[in-house]
């Protein structure tokens, strides 16, 4: 019997399986960030401990860096002081930093790809939920909490349950104007919140295969809003074609041997799920959300449901929250919804290729007078690269702003805030109450076409409409 890449990669990792039934994991790669690690380092200190491997532990700023003026001291005293921490805590364990002057910061999980960091088949832990993004590449990435931080930072390892796995097909062909984030909303939508409790997500079917390295970033970002644990894409030749000759990535002497054990830990052909979720592609739309929660989702063409169209009684209660939250009509439809704020930019949709789509149909247009839009970069090689091929110049001559690297809007642990209860449309991955800054503020999740449509617009519109896409 066959055995899936998740399993390949679970057992090559199991050190030891202890009294709970947890197992010890081996870690291969831990990325750490200034948010969640100081408490972790101040927790090797007082045990007097060392960090047992710094050669695979990798640092980054992304959370609470601003992103209209990155030169220390920062405006905020909490931000400035945790990235002094961060600066004192990667020079103290002689960790590898890519700070804000290396010319190579950004969102971790932007980072670690580009470095070629992130690699198939092997183990991946970081403080941060999205850590499930370096899943694209065949690897098992796990988002952690404070003291995981600190066990991996002092063992290499981590004590985790082992899970179920789900495979989910997505064939067909998508219709002009549906992209990866779309196709991530829907299958939340499909499932649930959730729906992937206790599983691995394995992402497949010839849509998955079609798409490039960054859309595949995209679906797996947002394994974590679906419930599951982590997700992945089996690697193959697209994979390895993205990561060669990056700086971290094997040399050439070595390449063709690790190619050839990255190609065997793929799933086997006759590898047995606890669950199969088959998904025509021609059935995926532009979808946008409309709640606090990323499965609650519509088609942009669907109107905003009501408390009477919910099956059972929880269900009610869950919608009657989100409509008053949202200030949303019920049975109304969502496109026409105006917006006051406009993000193109997060771990989920701030990569080259994202400001590339964008661009291509945004030239020429202007920004809605009452929107606030910003475009922010995934990383400095992102803004470095973007800015050469004058995709900066085509966001602001619209009416952008074009940021320095960060998460930004995305969680708001920086300037990058919603005021009152503006409403955002955003390429992020979370829509829950108060995710953007603002207690009151509102978020409606889309892909970046679909920001650019409602930037340009100043209210939630169909981008095939907009940009004459034809269905």
């Amino acid at each position: 019997m066959g055995k899936t890449l998740f399993t390949k990669v679970w057992e090559s990792h199991s050190v030891a399986t202890l009294a709970n039934g947890q197992t010890q994991l081996l870690i291969d790669t831990h990325l750490i960030h200034e948010v969640t690690s100081p408490q972790a380092f101040g927790m090797l200190r007082d045990l007097k401990l060392k960090v047992a491997y710094p050669q695979r532990t990798f640092a980054t700023v992304d959370h609470i860096v601003p992103t209209d003026n990155q030169v220390s001291p920062f405006s905020d005293p909490l931000a400035e002081e945790m990235i002094q921490e961060l600066n004192r805590n990667a020079k103290e364990f002689g960790i590898t930093y890519f700070n804000l002057g290396s010319g190579k910061q950004g969102i971790v999980h932007v980072v670690g790809p580009e470095q070629g960091i992130t690699q198939p088949g092997t183990t991946i832990a970081c403080g941060d939920s999205h850590t499930a993004t370096h899943g694209a590449f065949g690897a098992i990435a796990f988002g952690i909490g404070t003291t995981q931080v600190r066990d991996v930072l002092a063992t290499q390892t981590m004590a985790l349950g082992s899970m179920k796995v789900r495979r989910i097909n997505v064939d067909g062909k998508l219709k002009p104007g549906v992209y990866a984030k779309d196709v991530i909303l829907h299958i939340i939508r499909l499932l649930g919140a959730g729906g992937g409790k206790g599983y691995a997500y394995e992402y497949g079917g010839s849509v998955l295969y079609g798409f490039s390295m960054e859309e595949r970033m995209t679906i797996c970002n947002m394994s974590i809003e679906g419930g599951a644990r982590c997700g992945y894409v089996n690697p193959d030749e697209k994979t390895f074609e993205y990561l060669k000759g990056r700086p971290y990535s094997p040399k050439d002497g070595a390449w063709d041997q690790t190619v050839a054990a990255w190609r065997a830990v793929a799933s086997d052909k006759d590898a047995v799920y606890d669950d199969v979720v088959n998904i025509k592609a021609e059935d995926v739309p532009p979808t946008v959300t409309w709640g606090v929660s990323p499965d609650q989702a519509i088609a942009v063409t669907e109107n905003v449901p009501t408390e009477a169209s919910a099956t059972n009684d929880s269900q009610r209660e869950s919608i009657k929250e989100a409509l008053e939250y949202m200030k949303l009509p019920a049975g109304q439809p969502i496109k026409g919804t105006k917006i006051d704020v406009a993000f193109v930019g997060s771990c989920t949709n701030g990569r080259l290729s994202d400001f590339r789509e964008v661009a291509k149909f945004l030239k020429g247009r202007k920004v809605a007078g009452h929107v606030k839009a910003i475009a922010v970069p995934g990383s400095q090689i992102v803004d470095v690269l973007a800015r050469q091929e004058g995709l900066d110049k085509v966001f602001t001559d619209a009416g952008f702003e074009w940021r320095g690297a960060g998460c930004s809007m995305c969680l708001a642990m920086n300037p990058d805030k919603l005021i009152g209860d503006q409403l955002c449309a955003s390429s992020s991955n979370r829509n829950f109450k108060g995710r953007q800054g603002s207690p009151t503020g509102r978020t409606i999740l889309m892909s970046p076409l679909m920001v650019a449509a409602a930037a340009v617009t100043g209210e939630v519109a169909d981008a095939r409409e907009v940009f004459g896409l034809s269905a």
